[in-house]
């Protein structure tokens, strides 16, 4: 089964380079590509989307306009130039947010998240119980994770470290920060170069850290800090200060 994807930018080598990144990953299908978001409308009238990626800044109406006004959007990843939309993306719900300049790595992230999003049925028309189980080979054995119990994940030379709620000492696997995050469910961010973390497991976030537990501190790393913000703010009740904005 692949995922149907819509590829909207008003720039015509953005938006050939989008097609091209959609066109190299094996489980997207391209059924269209639009240069505005009248003429994507009229596109999502002819075809079933599953999933659109889109510019947000694009005269007339901008990709959050576009989605927003949308009575049931498809999975959506927001491409961009400016980092102050993060926030504005995940309030509508969006799957990912790709900054640009981004290169087929940066897209390819984006495109296994849509996966996790995705309830892909068995192949007799059911639901797969344990879809959202993830399999971690530790020494010489499969271990079963359900990835609620994941709390944090840190990379650890060629391995990462595994810090679940119901294991005393974290998991030691041979993989990286990459490939765990390709089969992630989207609460998982990428905080920081080493780091990974279940954003329903945090506790608080205060400017360049995450408190996971009153002895564990995450680091935030700035290239990773919009995405993390965004998320937070996006689930937040009340007022960022002055002061604080000037610490993201």
């Amino acid at each position: 089964m692949k995922i149907k994807c819509l590829a909207i930018d008003d720039e015509p080598d953005a938006l050939e380079k989008l097609c091209s990144y959609i066109s190299r990953v094996p489980f997207l299908e391209l059924v269209g590509a639009c240069e505005d978001s009248f003429e994507a409308m009229a596109a999502m009238k002819e075809s079933e989307i599953d999933a659109v990626f889109i510019d947000i800044n694009m005269p007339d109406l901008n990709g959050l306009e576009f989605i927003a006004s949308l009575s049931r959007p498809p999975l959506t990843v927001f491409i961009t130039a400016y980092a102050e939309y993060a926030v504005e993306s995940y309030r509508v719900q969006a799957v990912d947010y790709i900054l640009k300049p981004y290169d087929f790595a940066d897209f390819r992230r984006a495109a296994d998240r849509l996966v996790s999003r995705m309830t892909l049925p068995t192949p007799d028309g059911g639901h797969d119980p344990h879809a959202d189980s993830l399999f971690v080979k530790v020494d010489y054995r499969w271990m079963r994770i359900a990835p609620e119990e994941i709390i944090y994940i840190q990379s650890y030379g060629d391995y990462l470290r595994i810090f679940t709620a119901s294991e005393r000492t974290p998991l030691l696997t041979n993989s990286n920060i990459a490939s765990i995050l390709k089969i992630l469910p989207a609460n998982f961010l990428q905080t920081h170069r080493s780091y990974i973390v279940n954003m329903d497991r945090i506790m608080e976030m205060e400017r360049s850290r995450i408190i996971v537990a009153d002895d564990c501190h995450i680091p935030i790393g700035d290239s990773f800090k919009a995405e993390v913000v965004g998320y937070i703010e996006s689930r937040g009740v009340g007022k960022t200060r002055k002061s604080d904005s000037s610490n993201k």
